[in-house]
């Protein structure tokens, strides 16, 4: 098991923040190019949902069976709680915060990994993917 943690600052309120990271197509549009998802729900997150997409890497890789339950969605303390598997991954369980800071909001990502023997690896994807997601972001944000 491997924990991966990011931080990254956005110029914006915290309510604003929230409200882009836990929709379903800002999670598709940050993840562009990137990875593509089949079946992926419109709306936002809420407690107790469970998916069931594809993924692709890059979009031209084939297309893998992945999972996510949403344990937590709490909109009052904007904490974003998931347990998700697939596509080589036993667990990947994350937890997404958004807290006020003195310039608008931070946004806190720690994921935590078992993929046995390929763990490190995608702990690196992983700090990857999630470091790739600021920047668009901050274009949906409208403060690129």
């Amino acid at each position: 098991m491997r924990t991966v943690t990011l931080t990254h600052d956005y110029p914006v309120p915290p309510a604003t923040l929230w409200a882009l990271v836990t929709d379903y197509g800002a999670l598709a549009e940050v993840m562009r190019g990137l990875v593509h998802f089949d079946g992926l729900p419109q709306g936002r997150t809420e407690t107790g949902q469970h998916l069931q997409v594809g993924v692709s890497l890059f979009g031209r890789l084939p297309r893998q069976p992945y999972e996510m339950t949403v344990l937590r969605s709490d909109d009052a303390a904007m904490v974003l709680q998931s347990s998700e598997r697939g596509a080589g991954v036993k667990s990947w369980n994350h937890t997404l915060t958004v807290t006020p800071t003195q310039g608008g909001s931070r946004l806190t990502d720690v994921i935590e990994i078992d993929a046995g023997w390929l763990t490190f690896a995608f702990a690196r994807w992983a700090r990857f993917l999630y470091g790739a997601r600021h920047k668009p972001r901050m274009r949906l944000l409208g403060v690129a």
